[in-house]
């Protein structure tokens, strides 16, 4: 299928490794001019020269998610680079695992000013920009915490699940120009995160880290974890011009984990 984004200008947030840079990689395969950002310069180097070795149009940008000039920065980034913006892909690192009680006010709230405000912040910025070109991709990567709550990540089922009203209220608010808005779930899809998370859980329950892995793999009917490019496959496909008619919605990509309808 011909995604019809070839040319188009694509912001790919927390892009220096994992699902970020699959999303990137993926966009860029199919014709955007890829603009990457991510706290770990040497990384992003070379994200980008391997982006550019295959064909794609790539660039950069160092930047924290964490840091209050982040916004201001990508605008710039945005002008100066892409020369306008046709699809935003929101991402972010997730928070640190814990229970309900480990989230005291000073981390709840770093964590809600880069998961959230910054996010928000950012596509409020650039989204007069896709309207008034008639077209516009917002995509927002979340987790599939916000449909079943994921134990030991009290932070993420949080934060996430605030940012699904936020999607579904911004994307009435830009169907009639053009400008689509949707969330993509991962579930267990395998990347340096999904290992941090398996560590943590064997610590926390006194397993090894493959006692936790197979439990894990057992419990999803795919029987075996997800491949970034999958997932990227399917973020690719909602940036796309055939995905005109998708707004509003949350697509899972978890091998069907999920328990719910």
């Amino acid at each position: 299928m011909d995604l019809g984004i070839s040319g188009k200008r694509a912001l790919v947030l927390a892009a220096s490794r994992g699902l970020g840079l699959g999303i990137a990689k993926a966009l860029a395969a199919e014709g955007c001019h890829v603009l990457i950002c991510g706290r770990t310069e040497d990384k992003l180097k070379a994200n980008v020269e391997a982006i550019r070795a295959s064909g794609g149009k790539a660039d950069y940008v160092v930047a924290d998610l964490a840091d209050a000039h982040f916004v201001d920065q990508m605008l710039q980034a945005v002008h100066h680079t892409l020369g306008g913006i046709d699809i935003l892909v929101n991402n972010t690192g997730g928070p640190t695992p814990g229970t309900v009680e480990d989230m005291d006010a000073e981390k709840l709230y770093n964590f809600f000013q880069s998961m959230v405000v910054r996010v928000i912040t950012l596509t409020n910025a650039l989204a007069p920009l896709m309207k008034t070109q008639g077209f516009g991709r917002i995509l927002t990567v979340a987790s599939s915490g916000v449909f079943e709550p994921i134990p030991n990540l009290a932070l993420s089922n949080t934060l996430r699940g605030a940012l699904a009203g936020w999607n579904k209220t911004l994307s009435a608010e830009l169907a009639s120009y053009g400008v689509t808005a949707n969330m993509i779930l991962p579930g267990r899809i395998h990347t340096d995160r999904i290992d941090e998370l398996d560590g943590a859980n064997a610590k926390k329950q006194g397993k090894s880290l493959d006692e936790v892995r197979a439990a894990s793999v057992k419990s999803i009917p795919a029987q075996r974890l997800g491949r970034v490019e999958e997932f990227a496959s399917a973020a690719a496909f909602l940036c796309s011009g055939p995905a005109s008619y998708i707004t509003g919605t949350m697509l899972r990509v978890d091998g069907g984990a999920a328990k719910s309808i």
